[in-house]
């Protein structure tokens, strides 16, 4: 008898439950977005809001039967039942990733966050060895990561198309922070204009943490020590709103990262441009499904998702037909997916492909030691420093 679609049993769905993302929240949207687009989660329950009240309401909003007022009653509940949550979203300010994580850790739930990993490096490392122990499955939400012809680029420099590495420049600059919307009583721009919640780091922490890991997935360089200049343009603004960082890699590559917050008329502009002895990539984050290539003396060229000369690392985090744009959701979705195969994975004890890659532990306490020493760095005028690895 053939073998048709009807006839194979799909996993069933990760019972997700999720930690902030109530009511007024930004971020909670995208990634319940994220983690459906593929249907392998199922959100069954969620502490959305420290107050019991609001988080009722939002869950009641979403059609999530579970609602609880604190993470920490979620986790203790949930981990008792047997049809309890397998895996959590964190979804909160900086400074509350890690007593969250940590809470599902111990019940060893699955743990997919936003990031940074965390808002300090001592909690960072108290975190990572933690999950570690733990043995559970540990995505973080560098979504760019999950971007197809990102991952076109990462497969380039792989193969040696680029030759040595030698010069790497990543942006990303926006103009939402250009005044003082943190006295207005915005959500966002509260919390993450204040250290107490987003860490040290401002621009830094919020989108230079992804310039930062997106140069370092593509490249596959690691840093050896950076020279920050970190400023905060707005009068009062107790956090840099911009910075800039050069970078020295081991083997000798440089770089150069800049991010702000106050680039008047940018929306998004996250942009990445590696260059070897052979040829150069460059690729932006508003025009996501094209990927410029220009070898040494020969003319420039353009790879589009799903094109001739796409491969296949783009190809299997691809969706939907070339030509038809791809991007934010569903690069976001992607971690989600490649998240969701490792659980799987987990739960039938088999084994996992080897191409499935997400950020995890390794990339957050990367991202928050960059933090830290572009911190430390711009207090000592710019002095070279070295990741507290």
């Amino acid at each position: 008898m053939a073998i048709t679609a009807a006839h194979v049993a799909r996993a069933p769905r990760i019972r997700l439950g999720m930690v902030g993302g109530g009511r007024g929240a930004f971020i909670g949207a995208v990634h319940r977005i994220a983690a459906r687009l593929d249907d392998q989660y199922e959100l069954v329950a969620g502490a959305f809001s420290s107050d019991p009240e609001k988080s009722a309401a939002s869950a009641a909003d979403l059609g999530v039967a579970r609602s609880y007022g604190s993470f920490a009653e979620m986790a203790a509940r949930e981990a008792r039942r047997k049809d309890g949550i397998e895996a959590v979203a964190i979804v909160t300010p900086n400074h509350m990733h890690a007593p969250v994580a940590l809470e599902f850790l111990k019940r060893g739930i699955h743990v997919i966050c936003d990031k940074p990993l965390t808002a300090t490096l001592p909690e960072a490392k108290r975190l990572a060895k933690a999950a570690e122990a733990s043995g559970v499955v540990f995505a973080l939400t560098h979504n760019y990561t999950g971007y197809p012809m990102i991952r076109q680029a990462k497969e380039l420099v792989a193969s040696g198309a680029l030759g040595d590495i030698r010069l790497v420049n990543v942006e990303y600059i926006q103009d939402w922070l250009a005044e003082p919307l943190e006295n207005s009583g915005q959500k966002q721009a509260d919390w993450r204009t204040d250290p107490a919640r987003s860490g040290a780091g401002g621009s830094t922490g919020d989108i230079g943490t992804h310039a930062f890991n997106l140069a370092n997935f593509v490249s596959g360089l690691t840093l050896e020590s950076l020279a920050a200049d970190l400023q905060a343009f707005v009068p009062g603004r107790r956090v840099d709103d911009n910075g800039h960082v050069l970078m020295r890699y081991e083997g000798g590559a440089r770089g150069m990262l800049w991010c702000s917050q106050v680039a008047s008329g940018q929306e998004n502009g996250l942009r990445l441009r590696i260059y070897g002895t052979k040829a150069g990539i460059e690729w932006e984050q508003e025009n996501p499904n094209y990927l410029w290539v220009s070898p040494l003396g020969a003319p420039k060229y353009r790879l589009t998702r799903g094109g001739p000369g796409s491969g296949e690392a783009a190809g299997r985090v691809t969706r939907i037909p070339s030509g038809h744009p791809e991007g934010y959701l569903e690069g976001f979705a992607n971690i989600y997916a490649e998240a969701a195969r490792a659980i799987i994975a987990r739960r039938d004890g088999s084994a996992l492909d080897a191409a499935v890659t997400f950020p995890g532990l390794k990339e957050g306490l990367e991202g928050v030691a960059f933090v830290d020493a572009c911190v430390r760095s711009s207090k000592r005028n710019g002095a070279w420093t070295k990741l507290a690895l």
